[in-house]
Parts: C-alpha cells; sequence; structure tokens
C-alpha cells in the first residue's frame, strides 16, 4: 500500500508524531512519501524518507502572524495562527502540490498532522482515507478546527465534518488527555535505547541535571533573545548541572556571559537527554513534553504561545510538575510574555520541583500509562485495514 504522509509549517513538533508510522509503514512494506513545506526537507531525509516539497506560504505574509502569535490576547492568537495561517495560507500554497501527489501516486491512505488541512481537501473529495495524528491535546485541536472553520469550508463544504469523524490518532494518555474526537486512539512510540551519554560538559559534578529547552519555533521570532536571557537568569544561581538548548535559528552568543555550569548548544537529541536529566525546564510544546512525561521526568513549564498553555495546565492538573506563567506587562501591546520580572518564579519552580519527591512520582505514573499503550505498527494497521477501534 502506499501511505501518503502530510506535514504543515512548524518543524520538527508537526513532523515528529507521523515519523512512528513512518517507520511503522516500512517495516510492513508499505510505499511512503512525505509532503511539506521546503524547510522540512533536510528532517524528513535524515530521517531516512522519500519527500516532495509543496508550497508555503510568502514570508512577507508568514512573518506578522509569527512575530504577532506570542504577543497577542487568545482569541486573536487563535484566529492569525489557526483560520489565517493554517486553514487560509498554508493550505492554499499546498493544494497544488498534494493534488499532483494524488492525482499521480494515488495514495491509498493519507495520515496527516492536525495542521495541514490540504491533504484533507484533495483526499476527501477523492474518496482516500485518511486519519490526523495529534500534536496537542485533543481539545485544543478540537478547538483549532472551530476556529479554522470558515476557512476550511471556504475550501470545501463538509470538510470539518470529515475532520471531526476522521481517526484522531494521539501520544496524550487518557489521564491528561480525554478526547471530544469520536475515534481516538492512543499509541505509545517505541524509546530506541541509547547508549551515548551526555559529554562531561561540567567537569565531573555530579550535581542534577536541569535541560533546558524551548524548541525549535522560538528561534525565528524577535523575543527570543528577552525569553532565553531571561532563562539563563533563572538558573544562574541554581546549584545544578544545566544544559540549556537554543535551536538552529538562534545565534546564542546573544546571551552574553554564561555562568560554569550553564553549558548552552543549539540542539541535542531529545533521548540523550532525558534519561540523564532530573527535571525539564520547558515552553510546554507536546514534543518536549511527551518525551518529558515518557521518560518519567517532572517538568517546570514556562509558556509562551499556541497550545503550550493547555499543555501546562494539564501537567499541572496531574502533578507532574508547576507552571509559571508570566506576569502581564502594560505596555501597549497587550504583552504576556516570560521577561525578567518572572525570574524569581522560575527559580523558586525549578528548586521545588527538584526538592518534592511527588513531582517526579506523577511523572513516573504517567509514564507507565502510556508504557501500556499500543506501538505504532498495530495503530497503523488498523488504520489500513480500517479496523481501528479507540475510545
Amino acid at each position: 500500500m502506499r501511505l501518503l504522509a502530510a506535514c504543515s509549517l512548524g518543524g520538527a513538533g508537526h513532523l515528529n508524531p507521523l515519523l512512528p508510522f513512518l517507520a511503522a509503514a516500512r517495516r510492513a512494506g508499505h510505499e511512503t512519501l512525505v509532503i511539506g513545506p521546503p524547510a522540512l526537507a533536510s528532517m524528513v531525509e535524515l530521517a531516512g524518507y522519500p519527500f516532495r516539497a509543496g508550497g508555503e506560504p510568502a514570508e512577507e505574509e508568514v512573518g506578522p502572524i509569527r512575530e504577532r502569535l506570542p504577543v497577542a490576547p487568545p482569541t486573536e492568537a487563535s484566529v492569525l495562527g489557526n483560520r489565517e495561517l493554517f486553514g487560509r495560507l498554508a493550505t492554499e500554497a499546498m493544494l497544488p502540490e498534494v493534488e499532483r501527489i494524488c492525482a499521480a501516486w494515488v495514495p491509498h491512505f493519507v495520515l496527516r498532522e492536525p495542521c495541514e488541512y490540504a491533504s484533507a481537501v484533495v483526499a476527501g473529495a477523492r474518496g482516500i482515507q485518511t486519519g490526523q495524528v495529534a500534536i496537542s491535546l485533543a481539545g485544543a485541536e478540537a478547538g483549532s478546527i472551530a476556529m479554522a472553520a470558515p476557512a476550511l469550508e471556504a475550501h470545501r463544504t463538509g470538510l470539518v465534518d470529515e475532520l471531526w469523524a476522521s481517526p484522531y490518532v494521539t501520544r496524550f494518555p487518557a489521564s491528561l488527555d480525554p478526547s471530544p474526537f469520536p475515534r481516538t486512539i492512543r499509541f505509545r512510540e517505541v524509546a530506541t535505547s541509547s547508549s551515548r551519554s551526555l559529554p562531561d560538559w561540567w567537569n565531573g559534578s555530579r550535581a542534577p541535571l536541569v535541560y533546558v529547552t524551548l524548541g525549535t519555533v522560538l528561534g525565528y521570532m524577535s523575543v527570543a533573545g528577552s525569553i532565553y536571557r531571561t532563562m539563563l537568569m533563572a538558573v544562574k544561581d541554581l546549584d545544578a548541572r544545566v544544559l540549556l538548548t537554543v535551536g538552529r535559528h538562534f545565534d546564542a552568543s546573544d546571551l552574553g556571559t554564561i555562568p560554569g555550569h550553564v553549558h548552552v548548544e543549539d540542539w541535542v537529541d531529545q533521548g540523550d537527554v532525558m534519561q540523564e536529566a532530573d527535571l525539564v525546564v520547558c515552553h510546554g510544546g507536546s514534543g518536549t513534553t511527551l518525551g518529558a512525561l515518557a521518560a518519567g521526568r517532572p517538568m517546570v513549564i514556562v509558556p509562551v504561545f499556541a497550545d503550550q498553555f493547555e499543555n501546562a495546565r494539564s501537567i499541572g492538573d496531574q502533578g507532574a510538575g508547576l507552571v509559571v506563567g508570566a506576569v502581564p506587562v502594560t505596555d501597549g501591546l497587550n504583552r504576556n510574555i516570560i521577561g525578567p520580572g518572572d525570574v524569581r518564579r522560575i527559580t523558586e519552580a525549578i528548586e521545588t520541583v527538584l526538592g518534592t519527591p511527588s513531582y517526579r512520582r506523577h511523572a513516573a505514573l504517567i509514564s507507565a500509562e502510556m508504557a501500556a499503550m499500543p506501538v505504532a505498527d498495530d495503530v497503523l494497521a488498523a488504520l489500513l485495514t480500517g479496523t481501528l477501534t479507540g475510545s
């Protein structure tokens, strides 16, 4: 069978949930093809899958939206991100290439991440079955579809109902993420055992390891420098080893003086870090959050934009970490972004989670729940044969 995996803008956080199913398809002998924006080419090819670049909106259209997302009030940010960026601009840009692939390659099944709508437009019109692999909590993604609905229905009437009825596959466990989608099935990623230890960047210190990461998208934003410097201030006096990753689109030299117990890298393999970290300090992006929980690591979450706020609340409610929200700043920009005024609260949250065993215990309980979910191979087989059952 031929499996088309479709990914929109958003980088690794949107692509990574699809990779376990591409690997499962390859193990089962199916043909695979990934379509996405050109920026994904190196990531997909490094993972070993064929890639076709679709269109993407012009930077002059995307840039203003990206800059507004972390500072806009929630409703405005949702309209900009879900309706304008993904529902309208990204879909229009991707449609021509998706049409060409579906006409010439004729996939048997389309597996898409929920922000990629062009494949759903084309597949539904051609009678090709689809499934969606979650990147966020189900409630947040249902809200995203509702917000994008006017733009989606302009592409094809009835598309929203089709999205709602499509199989919804998620890595989030039920305790964190009750789902409103009627055909929900949960899966776990099979952890690849890594014998790679982190380099000894701390000269033999055995202090607790605090991993600080804010994902791959923040580096594109003008607020990145201020946020990274705030995080650096929050950890500068910790009695801990600190690994801070800033992504490949941020110049770490802009951080200024780095304390001796802090090591900065552009990127480190998440699996290598999680096996050694005592605490993960992050923005609440789904990829980092799920990686930490699968490893049973507690978190301090400092959300910045998009679904990070919902993810953070869910983790906090389950007792697997603490959430530090920004103190609103009245500066005429409706700004609500982490800044120097939040440093003390971030530091105190880190010290609290490191010093309170219950956070690790709750993270371990969620890790055990995730470990009991079916693997991607079984879920893919059910999708392709139409025998999917879920909660």
